[in-house]
C-alpha cells in the first residue's frame, strides 16, 4: 500500500515538472499550440492514471480510510524533504 501512495505522490510531481518543461518548449520554439497540445495531453494522462489508481484501489480500501492513509502520507513526505535539505 505504501508504494501505491509514493507512485501516487510521483504522479502528481509530474504536474509540476510539465509546467516547467512547458516553459521550457515554449521558450525554443514558435509552434505554441504544439507545446499547449502536449501539455495538455501530459496532464490528462497523469490526470487519468490518478482516477484509474483511485478507482482500482477503492475495491480494496475503505474511501474514508485512503483520504487519512494519503494525507498522512503527504505530510510525512513533506516533512521528509523539508528535514533531508
Amino acid at each position: 500500500m505504501l508504494l501505491l501512495l509514493t507512485n501516487k505522490l510521483r504522479i502528481a510531481e509530474i504536474g509540476d515538472k510539465t509546467q516547467f518543461a512547458a516553459i521550457a518548449a515554449s521558450a525554443q520554439t514558435k509552434s505554441i499550440f504544439s507545446v499547449l497540445l502536449a501539455t495538455v495531453l501530459a496532464l490528462a494522462v497523469a490526470g487519468s492514471l490518478g482516477v484509474i489508481a483511485g478507482s482500482f484501489l477503492s475495491q480494496f480500501i475503505d474511501p474514508t480510510k485512503m483520504k487519512y492513509v494519503s494525507g498522512s502520507t503527504f505530510l510525512i513526505m513533506g516533512l521528509w524533504i523539508l528535514l533531508k535539505s
